[in-house]
């Protein structure tokens, strides 16, 4: 009598599972620190050795405070920066806790020139996360960077506008950011697994309260304007 065939895939082969479940499939991951996020995550992080597509609004809506914590937990290898919109804060990256010494900043003239930069890196095995931004890329770019990705252990991020969230891409995982009141709403574009309606809300700024006093004072008419002299402890209160 023949041997039952596994009613889950898994058992199967860790790489199957059915299109309504998460993928289970092997591999390093890191943990978000966020956990409504890692919840929907295939391996319940953010995959390592694959690209993963960020689509912003907007650049400086808190894509990098959405890393933070993995970039933290990776750097004890070196963490690159490929063609940011803005000169990186080394300060703020030593305020939350890394080591300015392991961040570097690449500077490209050309897009050709980040692509081949963000190639190497990934193959070279020594980095901990590659942050790559870009405003249009093509397929076949895409592609390549993808298997450079997986030849290595690293985090790789391309952040991009989210009007490319029409465009097919190999990686694994996309997400689309917009923000929100106190940090962001992320919807997963795609996933190992099941589909995802409603946007995961991501808090990554705290509550602002304040007390009643202090909203007696908001909420007075604006004083007439300042004469001259007049000192900045009297204009503060």
């Amino acid at each position: 009598m023949g041997t039952a065939l596994s009613s889950r895939p898994d058992q199967i082969h860790p790489a199957l599972w059915r299109a309504s479940q998460l993928a289970r499939s092997p591999g390093h991951y890191t943990d978000t620190g966020y956990p409504a996020l890692s919840t929907e995550l295939p391996g319940g992080g953010w995959p390592l050795g694959n690209l993963i597509d960020i689509l912003v609004q907007q650049t400086g809506i808190g894509e990098l405070q959405l890393l933070r914590p993995a970039l933290l937990g990776l750097s004890h290898r070196p963490i690159v920066l490929i063609q940011p919109p803005h000169p990186p804060q080394f300060t703020a990256w030593a305020a939350w806790g890394g080591n300015p010494a392991q961040l570097l900043w690449i500077r490209a003239a050309r897009s050709a020139d980040a692509f081949w930069t963000a190639e190497q890196v990934l193959r070279s095995g020594a980095f901990g996360a590659v942050l790559l931004w870009q405003s249009s890329i093509r397929n076949q770019v895409l592609r390549r960077l993808q298997l450079a990705a997986q030849e290595s252990t690293s985090l790789f991020a391309l952040i991009r506008p989210l009007d490319a969230a029409s465009q097919a891409s190999p990686a694994p995982l996309r997400l689309a950011l917009q923000p929100s009141a106190q940090g962001l709403n992320a919807s997963i574009l795609k996933r190992r697994g099941g589909t995802l309606e409603d946007p995961i809300k991501i808090r990554l700024y705290p509550d602002t309260r304040f007390s009643e006093f202090d909203h007696a004072i908001m909420d007075r008419r604006a004083p007439s304007a300042p004469r001259p002299g007049r000192s900045v402890p009297e204009l503060a209160h």
